[in-house]
């Protein structure tokens, strides 16, 4: 089972300075994403040095939740704290989190 926190309790760490990792793919992350968060597409992240402080407590977020349960456990194997943000952007989104584009003007989840 990976460690996983509801909207609420994922709104809540981040506002507390929790790493928002969004692991979505380059084009859902330019029609819409969370602007605090940190970019690191599923698809490339263990290509890659992580674009965060590894010693942060760390809330992986996709668009429904899949995505980033499998980073979640990767990361968690990889003895870094993480968390799978349940429900993904969508319930980001409909707990009140703000969303913007690549351009800073509002976002879309797709």
């Amino acid at each position: 089972m990976v460690a996983s926190v509801d909207a609420e309790q994922g709104r809540a760490f981040v506002d507390d300075g929790a790493v928002l990792l969004d692991v979505r793919e380059d084009n859902e992350w330019a029609a819409g994403h969370a602007p605090q968060a940190v970019h690191a597409p599923m698809s490339s992240i263990q290509q890659h040095p992580l674009p965060f402080d590894t010693s942060a407590r760390v809330i992986v977020i996709c668009r429904s939740g899949q995505r980033s349960q499998s980073v979640t456990a990767w990361l968690r194997h990889s003895e870094i704290e993480a968390a799978n943000f349940e429900g993904g952007m969508h319930a980001w989104v409909q707990s009140g989190g703000d969303i913007v584009d690549s351009d800073g003007n509002p976002g879309v989840v797709i």
